[in-house]
C-alpha cells in the first residue's frame, strides 16, 4: 500500500484528490496539509511514501517544502501540482527534488498512474512537457556546448544519449534512434545520472540546458 499525504491550500482540491485516491486499495491517504510548513511537519510525523504537493501555498510554498523534504526526508517523494502546464515554479520544484509534476486538470487515471510512478522512483513528467518547461524557464549558461569529451567523464555514447534525453526523447525513442535496446539505454542513463551527480531525468535535463549541451528551442516535436 502506498501512503500518500496531500498538500494544497484549497480544501476542495485536497478533498477531491483524496476522493480519487482513497477508494483504490493500493493507496492510503494518511493526511492533508493546508500549507507547505504543515506538509513538512506532517510528512515527518506520518512518513508518507508520496507527497502530492501544490506548488503555490501560503506560509511555506511548495518549492521550499519540497526542498526541505528532499533534504531531510528523501524517502517521502514529492509529486508537484500546478494550476498551469507552463509554470516556472514547476522547474524550481523539480530542481528542489520533486519526482514529478502534474497540472491540476489531469484525469483521475493520470493522477493514480503518476503516484505509482513516483513511488517507484521514476520521474512522472512527460518527456516533451519536461523539456518544454525547462527550455522556457531555465536560465541557460552562455557558455558554448561542451566538446565530445563531455563533463564528468561521460563517454561519447553517454553524451549522445544525454543530449537526446534532454531534447525530449523517451527511452524507446532513444533506443530506436541509436539502434540499441531499451535496456541498454536504461543502463547508460543510470551511468549518466551517476556521473552528473543528478537524481533523475528532470535534473539531468536541467543540467543539459545549464551546461549548454542543448539550447532553448531545441526540444523535439
Amino acid at each position: 500500500m502506498i501512503r500518500v499525504l496531500i498538500a494544497d491550500d484549497q480544501p476542495l482540491v485536497r478533498r477531491g484528490l483524496a476522493l480519487i485516491l482513497a477508494p483504490d486499495p493500493a493507496f492510503e491517504v494518511v493526511g492533508e496539509a493546508e500549507d507547505g510548513a504543515r506538509a513538512v511537519a506532517l510528512a515527518h510525523e506520518l512518513r508518507p511514501d508520496v507527497v502530492v504537493m501544490d506548488i503555490r501555498m501560503p506560509v511555506l510554498d511548495g518549492v521550499q517544502a519540497t526542498e526541505e523534504l528532499a533534504r531531510t526526508l528523501p524517502e517521502s517523494r514529492v509529486l508537484a501540482l500546478s494550476t498551469f502546464d507552463m509554470d516556472e515554479y514547476v522547474v524550481a520544484a523539480l530542481r528542489a527534488g520533486a519526482y514529478g509534476f502534474l497540472p491540476k486538470d489531469i484525469s483521475p487515471e493520470e493522477l493514480i498512474a503518476a503516484v505509482h510512478t513516483v513511488h517507484t522512483g521514476e520521474a512522472a513528467v512527460a518527456p516533451r512537457l519536461l523539456t518544454q518547461l525547462i527550455s522556457t524557464y531555465v536560465r541557460v549558461s552562455a557558455r558554448p556546448r561542451p566538446p565530445a569529451t563531455a563533463p564528468a567523464g561521460l563517454t561519447p555514447r553517454e553524451l549522445e544519449i544525454w543530449q537526446l534525453l534532454a531534447t525530449g526523447f523517451d527511452n524507446a525513442e532513444i533506443a530506436g534512434d541509436l539502434e540499441i535496446s531499451v535496456s541498454t539505454v536504461k543502463n547508460h542513463i543510470t551511468g549518466i545520472f551517476t556521473k552528473l551527480g543528478v537524481r533523475d531525468r528532470a535534473q539531468a535535463v536541467i543540467a543539459a540546458y545549464e551546461s549548454g549541451l542543448v539550447a532553448a528551442g531545441h526540444a523535439s516535436g
